[in-house]
This record gives C-alpha cells, structure tokens and sequence, in this order.
C-alpha cells in the first residue's frame, strides 16, 4: 500500500502529476482544492472565511486519506504542503496503516510561468488568480516542508509531465 503526499506551489503541477500517479497505480486522490471548493459554495448564503474553509477542508482531507489507507487503498494527497504538521500526520497515518510513505514535490522556480499558469488554468473558487508578490512567491518555495523520515522526491515541472512521469512512478514504487 502507498501514500503519496504531494507539495508545490499552486500553479506548479500537482494535479496533473497526482492524476498520472493515480492513473498508473490505481490510487485514490484526496484533492484539497475540491473540498476547499465544495466548502466555499456550500456556504455562499452564509460566507465563510477562507482560512477557515481551509482548516476545515484539510480536516476533511486527512479524514479521506485514513479511511481509504484504512481500505488498503494506495492514496495521493493533492495539496499544497507548506506546513510540518501535515509531513508528521502524512507519516503518521502511513505507519498506521503501514503503507509506504512517498512525498512528491512539484518545483518550478519562475514566478512568470506559474502566473501564466494560474491565470490559464479553469480556476476553482478555492484556487488562486495569480501569485500576490513575487517575495511571497520565493518565500513559499523555499521554505516548503519535507519529511526529515521516509523519502522524497523533487521535480522540475518547468519541464514537460513526460520527461520526468517515469521517474517520479519508479520513486514512488520502489
């Protein structure tokens, strides 16, 4: 059994890469931004604030990805990683279901590119327009969490889903 915990900044390939993975291992994807999403238009006669749309949603999230590891289900997680926590709770769950730990983070270092992407892309109410600053976008991907336990791969997904898709499936199945 497998847990793959993606990371990366919005706009840097996570879902493209997680549906491959999922694709090629039969795993289920728990997708943060479709339950931020459904939790936001959920609540569209009532606002709700989105940091705490977003606390709820990972709660959702990490209640999804015990119960399909508690089915022996491979899982992907498809969310940012941007704090220890989730990497020690990633960890966590996959000792107790003893599945195999795998953490993909998708790495694209040009604040250009991943605005085109963000502004390009069929946003979700949950989703980002575009990166707020430049600094804030460096800050991010400098200082994403990785576990300091299990294995972790980097990608540079400036580059096309095919010249790196084999190797991120031979890290994750080995």
């Amino acid at each position: 059994m497998l847990f793959v915990q993606m990371s990366g900044f919005p706009g840097s390939g996570k879902s493209t890469l997680s549906r491959q993975i999922a694709k090629r291992t039969g795993a289920v994807i728990v997708d943060h931004d479709i339950v931020k999403s459904s939790l936001l238009t959920s609540f569209e006669e009532i606002p709700i604030e989105k940091k705490l749309a977003g606390k709820i949603a990972y709660n959702v999230d990490w209640s999804l990805v015990e119960f399909h590891l508690s089915q022996g289900q491979n899982v992907v997680l498809d969310s940012p990683c941007l704090y220890q926590e989730m990497v020690e709770r990633g960890i966590g769950l996959s000792k107790k279901y003893n599945a195999a730990y795998k953490y993909v983070e998708c790495y694209l270092n040009d604040y250009q590119e991943i605005n085109n992407r963000l502004q390009s892309r069929n946003r979700m109410v949950s989703q980002i327009e575009k990166a707020s600053s430049e600094e804030i976008f460096k800050f991010t991907i400098e200082n994403s969490k990785k576990p300091d336990e299990g294995s972790y791969i980097i990608v540079n997904t400036k580059d096309p889903l095919e010249s790196y898709i084999d190797r991120v499936i031979d890290f994750i199945m080995e």
